[in-house]
Formats: structure tokens, C-alpha cells, sequence
């Protein structure tokens, strides 16, 4: 039997919408009115003053920070129908905000069943991954992967260029697989 190709999918940013999680934080704490459209192409860390930075690390530690992410449009019904054809992973970098492990894996039981905890790669570097693809929203993580990346964009990231192909959203990544079958 032919083995299934194998996607690898982040969750920051990809799946879940850590970013206005973070930005809505970040205003409640600060008074601010930041919106995600003031981010084209820096992260919340570049736009805020650098005496406020502990604090923005600070909120990814908190417990209850991963544990009701919104769910990013169309992921669900994208990677459900994903997963009738590939082999599909999550992998995120949890690793470098190690009170996430329990929420995020909670967060993926509840809004994604149907990918096996088997299928949950928490790590700390993802050159490990061995797929055909990664979908990802920081391009450092296609650097050393030997699959094809597909860039998941974010406001971080707009200006971002490099070997890998952008999809802007859910729906997109659905027409790139499509294509492929």
C-alpha cells in the first residue's frame, strides 16, 4: 500500500487566531487601540514600547492565554476534508511557552476530534518534521524542512519572501491541494 503524503500544520496563526488573543490583552491591559492592520508586516513586538515587552511575553504564560483561541475561518472543514487524503500532523513550536502543552491540547480536542492526539507534535524545533508538507506562518520554519512550505499569511509576515507559497487563507490552501489531485 502507498503511503498517505503527510501535512504538517501549525497552530499559531494558522488554526487558531493567537494574535487578537495577544492584541486584545495587550489593549485591555495598556488602555491602547492597536488593531491587527497596524502590524502590516512587524509583530506586536516591533509597534509597542520595549518597557512592555516583559509584559507581552507575559501574557502568553498565563494559563487560560491558549485555551479559548478563536478558530481561523474555514480551518475545520479544510483539514477535515484534508485528512480524507492526507496524513495530517499539528505541529506547533509549543515548546518555547511550555504552560501551553495542556490548553492547546485541550484547544485541538475540542475544535479538531478528528485528528488523533497521536498526530500532535508539540516541539521546540521544526527542522524534525519529516512531511511533504508544513503549513506555517513564520518562514524561519521552512529554512531546514525538506517538504514544500506553504507560507500561511499573518501581518507578521506580508513582506515576507522566500522559497515557499503563500495562502492567504483557508480556502487557498483548499485550492492548492485540490490542484494537486
Amino acid at each position: 500500500m502507498e503511503r498517505m503524503q503527510r501535512i504538517c500544520v501549525d497552530m499559531d496563526e494558522v488554526m487558531a487566531d493567537t494574535l487578537a488573543e495577544h492584541i486584545r490583552r495587550y489593549n485591555d491591559e495598556f488602555n491602547e487601540r492597536v488593531t491587527r492592520e497596524e502590524l502590516h508586516g512587524k509583530g506586536l513586538w516591533e509597534i509597542t514600547p520595549a518597557e512592555r515587552h516583559q509584559r507581552l511575553r507575559a501574557f502568553l504564560d498565563e494559563e487560560d492565554f491558549f485555551a479559548d483561541l478563536p478558530v481561523i475561518e474555514n480551518s475545520q472543514a479544510v483539514l477535515k476534508d484534508l485528512s480524507q487524503r492526507y496524513e495530517i500532523f499539528i505541529a506547533s513550536a509549543a515548546m518555547s511557552v511550555p504552560y501551553s502543552l495542556g490548553p492547546k491540547f485541550h484547544w485541538l480536542q475540542r475544535h479538531f476530534s478528528f485528528i488523533p492526539p497521536t498526530h500532535y507534535v508539540f516541539c521546540g524545533d521544526k527542522s524534525i518534521l519529516r512531511a511533504d508538507f508544513l503549513i506555517d506562518d513564520l518562514p524561519r520554519n521552512f529554512t531546514r524542512f525538506e517538504g514544500k512550505g506553504l507560507l500561511y499569511t499573518a501581518p507578521h509576515n506580508l513582506n515576507a519572501t522566500g522559497n515557499f507559497t503563500r495562502v492567504n487563507n483557508w480556502l487557498e490552501v483548499a485550492e492548492y491541494f485540490n490542484k494537486l489531485n
